[in-house]
């Protein structure tokens, strides 16, 4: 994979209007979220309409609670693999909401400033495929080579920045697995 003026080469790309610019420019870090919609179903079309602002409150129970939403993420990585772009790297996708990243020793906000919001579609129950550790993996050393201060330290979960609030991925998500997928694609280049 390869970014393209803010775009993955060869994904497919669904633009939501749930994004605007970022304030200086920064793409430094990588917060990682599961969802699943209805919570607990995989496949269909529901996130990708969440993510576009045309979730029908009326298919599903628990739509009315959400269908007002204006949020995003920059990728979706579904369980077959397939990876779907909403935002351009380079704009701000609007993913992590009340979040605190530590940088440094002192509490940094506004996270969807500088960082990248990735999806996986998935639960804190399910185990997440391998189709999604090796694209997510890809997806990363994309973002590394692209954006040099982006790294493996760098890659955090909506849980960890947002832990009274989040507690995505999850459990089910393997961080061991993940690092070990990334780390056998081989040094940036």
């Amino acid at each position: 994979m390869r970014i393209e003026e803010g775009w993955l080469e060869g994904v497919r790309r669904v633009p939501s209007p749930n994004q605007d610019a970022r304030p200086q420019g920064e793409i430094s870090a990588v917060v990682l979220h599961s969802i699943s919609l209805p919570p607990g179903e995989f496949g269909g079309e529901h996130i990708e309409r969440l993510f576009t602002n045309s979730l029908e409150a009326a298919v599903h129970p628990f739509f009315p609670g959400i269908a007002q939403l204006r949020v995003s993420a920059h990728l979706l990585i579904r369980r077959d693999g397939e990876c779907v772009q909403f935002v351009p790297f380079d704009r701000r996708a609007w993913h992590a909401g009340r979040s605190c990243w530590i940088e440094g020793g002192r509490p940094r906000r506004a996270l969807n400033d500088f960082t990248v919001g990735i999806e996986l579609e998935g639960d804190e129950i399910h185990a997440y495929r391998d189709a999604q550790y090796r694209t997510l993996a890809l997806a990363m050393r994309a973002l590394m080579v692209s954006y040099s201060e982006v790294n493996p330290a760098r890659i955090t979960s909506h849980a960890r920045v947002a832990p009274l609030r989040k507690s995505d991925p999850g459990p089910a998500f393997d961080w061991a697995y993940f690092r070990q997928c990334l780390k056998a694609l081989g040094p940036r280049k």
